[in-house]
Parts: C-alpha cells; structure tokens; sequence
C-alpha cells in the first residue's frame, strides 16, 4: 500500500485504525503532517475503508516479499518476523505458525474457573410455590439440609419480586423488523427496544428497571411475565414490524409467519455449500443483509477450482466474494424486490453466452436462475437438478424460525437477608463457584463482576412460576445450594435449617 501525499490531508485515522502500527504521520511542523506506511505492512487495507480522501492505493510491488497467508479473507502478506492484522500467526523462517501454542485444558483451568461440584448442582427442593422473605428482615422461607454423595448440602429458596429484571427475547428470522435501537411497543407504551442482530437472529431487550418504574411499569412487568411464561404477546418495533411472538412457536411478522432461520449469511453459506454450487450454476449469488456472497470471486470457490463468471455485484465490496448488504423486505431481508437487481454488469471478456447463475436468499426460500443470452440480458429459466439440490440442500440445512426468551434479573437486592446475615459473601460464594443459584431449578448464568445479575432460559422453567406484583416487579422462583460448612460461613441462618425430610413429609401430608 502507498499513500499519495497531494491526496493525503494528514487527518489520522489510517493511524488510529492500523492494527500492525504500521502507518505514521510525517512532516515539519509548520507544515501539514502526510500519512507514511512502514514495511510492516501486511496488506490488510484497513487503512483503506478508512481515509475520506482515497489516498491510499494498492500498488504491485515485485521486490515485495512475505508469506501470504489464508487464514481468513484479508489475505495478508506477512513479513519475516512479523504478523499478520489478526496479529495471530507469524512468519519464522518463509513458514506461518501460531504465536501461541496449543493449550490443554490444564493449562487455562485457573482462569475457566472449576464448575460447580455434582453435590450442590441441583437444588433440594425449588423456589416454586416457596413464599418470599418479604420485607427481607426474616430468613428464607425454607432452609433445607440433606446429604448428597456423602455431603452435607444446604438449599436455600424463596419467590422474591425484583425491580431488576427484563427480558430478552431472540426471534430467528431474517425478515426485517426495524432498525436497531427503535423502540419495541405495547399499544402506545414503550416497553423496550430492538438491539442488535445475532446469527440469523433478531433481539429484543424488553423490561429493566428504568422501564419497570417509569409511568407504564406495570404494563411491563406484564408482558415480562406473560413472555416467561410462554403466553403470546403482540408487540409493536416503532417504525418497523408488528410482532406476534410466543416462547417455543414461530414468529409472525406484519401477519406472516415465519418459517426458516438461516443457515449462514451469504459468506458462510460459500463454505457450507460450494461443492453443491459448484455443479449447481456457472456463478451462484446468495443475498443477505449483512454479507452477500459471490461464489467464483469468493476464497471458497476458488479453493474449489471455480473461474471466476466476471459478473460485478451492486454492492459495497468487503473482501472477494464478499459483500456488505442493507437491510429491506426484498430477498433474504434486502431491499431487493428482483434478484437481477443484485447485478451491476459484467466483463464480456469473460461473462459469455450461455453462462447460468444461480441467485438464493440464505433461507433458499426464493430461488431464480438465469442464462444469458446472445444480446447480454440475463433470461430467467428452470432450475437445473443440480440447482435444485444446492436449494434443498441449503433448505434442509435451516432450522425452523422459532422464539425464545431469556431472563434476566438481579438478586443482589434485601432478598439476600433471607439466604445470610452477610450479603456481600453471598454474592462471593456465587462468584467462586460456591453456591449454585438456579430459577425453578433450572440452570443459571451468572454475569461476571460485582452483584448477582442471572440469565435463565424461561423454556427451562415450569410454565406460571414467573408472576408480578403492581410494585411493579416481577416474580421469581429462586435456589441458593451450597455445602452446609459454605452456608455456614457466609453467614448463613443457622437456626432456619431443616432436615429436607421433614420438609418434604409436611408438604405431603397439607396435600
């Protein structure tokens, strides 16, 4: 890469954004600093989808020397002693080998951090139908010891209501919904937001306690409740979608249901399928939101010996074969309505009569294939059967569009007073793989840091054990289990302790 110094007005950003520092800025005080690029240049062109001027150029160099490496699409060439951009391989002697050696298990085990022991990873008994230790100035309202594998075990549960809580629930489609960050709706009430997308998922972050104590709380803690519990709730995304979603069931977006997640964005799906899209069309397109794929310019094609078709894609180019999409309602959640739309041109040199693509949606929903004719127009015709088995295969590849949801809450509140007359080493005894906090019995994720924030997914939880009161707060079913010698020293009510036994036996004989 060179930069050309009369373009070049010395802004910095190709600076900030080098991930090898190899680019600085040069020049006299008095004059405008120009960006200058090192020999520790790997080629990655970072720089490039940085500088608003086009400054810098990719320019042949035959002297240039390096390995290339193919790790990944940037492709970059990596000098003796150096690394790449990733920073995770580097050249010794013409040959790239991993900076960091193979570790066992063994190796990282202090940070992993040891998983609970099998004596204290089930609770007792649950939380559900338990009672609370509201005002939280009397211990839990069951404290139960038994022994298990020869230990002395401690649960400890209760329903306590937290102001702390939301939900977030994941919608596999790749229908467009809105744009992230819009505000998700009950009627008029804002009960949330749309986040951003995971892998052939959209978000939503709904509740917290800003929500739950704001002027439509109430109406919050419903729908919080009504989604753990698996009830259907209609939302609104401001600007976007109308929702009907419930836990387990299929999405219905604007009326329509949802049937497919994808399997892959249209880069991913080059790798997954390219020995079918190989025999399947002269070139093979796969429209995507995020990532279009091309596969006779993408690296998984060319592995495969695919020659590249020379059909220029209408897209922002990331990296062979690799373009950024945009979000719509058109084909695999673009704006395109057609899929010709997708193409720019082509180079006659190369692009000849009779050549065939294949144009997908990474659901393989809609498919359409083309042959180009002797005046240069792209004429739609059947599917071939090879076409056809690249499509069922990406379709059968698919999951079914689904909801889920999961909980989120915090238990670092007064309800500790029920478990332990020394909150703060609850909170420690959860972090140090001590005690194990489960909801209904179901396992928990403990956020890393301070306090004891939880994630739950609510499909593991006995359907109506989440609840509200008009506080508003939620609900929840929660288990404290931890070896009786642990219980005890973090403060534990002693006093509280009864034989499991004995519990179990009262509960029997009110039935």
């Amino acid at each position: 890469m060179i930069v050309d110094w009369e373009t070049c007005i010395g802004c910095g950003l190709c600076v900030e954004t080098c991930p090898l520092s190899a680019i600085t800025l040069l020049g006299e005080k008095k004059k405008k600093k120009k960006a200058s690029i090192s020999d520790l240049c790997a080629d990655c062109k970072a720089c490039t989808k940085v500088c608003p001027v086009d400054a810098i150029k990719e320019v042949l160099k035959p002297e240039r020397t390096g390995v290339q490496c193919k790790s990944c699409p940037i492709n970059c060439l990596i000098q003796l002693n150096h690394t790449g951009a990733c920073q995770r391989f580097i050249n010794r002697n013409g040959e790239l080998v991993r900076n960091i050696p193979l570790q066992r298990y063994q190796d990282v085990s202090d940070i992993v951090g040891n998983d609970h022991e099998g004596a204290i990873r089930r609770p007792l008994i649950t939380g559900i139908g338990a009672g609370t230790t509201y005002p939280d100035t009397k211990p839990a309202p069951y404290i139960v010891q038994s022994e298990v594998d020869g230990i002395d075990v401690v649960t400890v549960v209760t329903e306590a209501p937290l102001s702390y809580s939301g939900i977030k629930v994941k919608i596999d489609t790749d229908k467009n919904i809105g744009q992230e960050g819009a505000s998700v709706l009950i009627g008029k009430k804002r009960v949330g937001h749309l986040c951003t997308e995971e892998y052939g998922s959209k978000i939503l972050s709904l509740g917290g306690v800003n929500l739950l104590t704001g002027k439509d709380g109430l109406t919050v803690a419903r729908m919080i409740v009504d989604i753990a519990n698996r009830k259907e709730v209609v939302l609104k995304v401001e600007g976007g979608a109308e929702l009907k979603l419930q836990v387990g069931k299929t999405p219905i977006i604007n009326g329509e249901e949802g049937k497919r997640m994808r399997v892959g964005c249209g880069s991913a799906s080059m790798g997954l399928f390219g020995r079918y899209y190989l025999k399947a069309a002269d070139e093979v397109i796969v429209l995507d939101s995020h990532l279009i794929g091309q596969f006779t310019e993408h690296a998984a094609g060319r592995e495969l010996g695919a020659r590249y078709s020379g059909i220029r894609l209408r897209a922002r180019r990331s990296t062979p074969g690799r373009y950024f999409g945009e979000h719509g309602k058109g084909w695999g959640g673009t704006p395109i309505e057609h899929p010709l739309e997708i193409i720019e041109g082509f180079d006659p040199n190369t692009t000849k009569p009779g050549m065939t693509v294949l144009i997908t949606e990474t659901t393989a929903e809609k498919a359409s294939m083309f042959r180009l004719n002797e005046k240069g127009d792209f004429i739609e015709i059947e599917l071939t059967p090879e076409a056809k088995g690249a499509i069922e295969m990406m379709a059968a590849t698919c999951q079914p569009s689904r909801v889920s949801a999961l909980y989120v809450g915090g238990a670092g509140g007064s309800a500790r007073a029920g478990v332990t007359k020394i909150p703060v080493k609850l909170n420690q005894a959860i972090h140090q793989n001590r005690a194990k906090l489960t909801v209904g019995g179901a396992p928990t994720y403990i956020l890393p840091g301070g306090g004891i924030t939880f994630m739950v997914d609510v499909e593991k939880v006995m359907v109506k054990a989440f609840t509200y009161v008009p506080t508003p707060a939620t609900v929840v079913p929660l288990e404290y289990t931890m070896r009786l010698e642990d219980y005890l020293e973090i403060g534990g009510h002693q006093e509280a302790i009864r034989k499991l036994e004995d519990v179990l036996n009262e509960i029997k004989g009110s039935i």
